[in-house]
């Protein structure tokens, strides 16, 4: 069943994560999988899946992916969004995505200022999304972070927003699952590492799962995340 979903990964100047989550989608999945020039293709219903990767789109200029989100390409990502079809944006992916107004909230500096490249610790929170239900309920997953800017924000009203709608799939936690500000790599609000929008289809996070997708990597949590995404487009399932 999974190797009847079809992918695609986008690419925009300055992406560097598309090679990689092409890898593990063709390789590790082994599953259909294209790399879609931005300004190629702004149809993209041949695929079920849309992958929105990480990098530095457009060198991060004006702030991270404001211009990426003009990208022809966008224009079909909002499509398959509005139509049930499945959206992950990793890292600079998931800053494009709240440009696009695709999910609530924003990124921005880190709270340190630094760049930080580490492992970290991701409480799954939730299991009710296609992302993340062949995971327990607490789960913690070992995933790893490369970003500057990866401090997500959102007003009172829309945090409280999302979590009454039990839209936040990961935080930053210790090993065991607690969750403090401690834990955080980068000061988000209520430690936040990823959410999905209201309909649960599209899924923005910041650390990067496909990279530790095999073991010769240092973990394979990542399998969890891309798992779960790929069987439930394959059965249909988007909430």
């Amino acid at each position: 069943m999974i190797g009847m979903t079809r992918c695609a990964v986008l690419v925009f100047p300055g992406t560097w994560s598309d090679g990689d989550c092409h890898h593990v989608l063709d390789k590790v999945f082994d599953v259909p999988v294209d790399l879609v020039w931005h300004k190629d293709e702004n149809d993209l219903s041949d695929y079920d899946i849309a992958v929105v990767p990480g990098g530095f789109s457009y060198g991060d200029y004006l702030r991270p992916g404001a211009i990426a989100r003009f990208s022809p390409v966008m224009r079909g990502v909002e499509r398959m969004a509005k139509e049930g079809g499945t959206v992950i944006g990793i890292c600079n992916g998931f800053q494009i995505l709240c440009e696009a107004g695709l999910l609530p909230g924003s990124l921005l500096r880190n709270g340190h200022l630094e760049y930080r490249c580490q492992w970290t610790n991701l409480r799954v929170d939730t299991i009710d999304s296609p992302f993340t239900s062949e995971c327990e309920p607490g789960q913690v997953l070992r995933v790893p972070i490369s970003h500057g800017d990866g401090n997500y924000f959102a007003d009172p009203d829309t945090l409280a927003e999302i979590e009454r709608n039990d839209q936040i799939l990961f935080r930053y936690s210790s090993p065991e699952g607690e969750v403090s500000p401690e834990f955080s790599p980068n000061g988000s609000l209520a430690n936040i590492a990823g959410i999905v929008n209201r309909d649960r289809n599209v899924l923005g996070m910041m650390p990067h799962p496909e990279r530790c997708c095999e073991a010769i990597l240092g973990g394979e949590d990542g399998k969890f995340i891309f798992g779960s995404m790929l069987n439930a487009s394959a059965s249909g399932v988007s909430t």
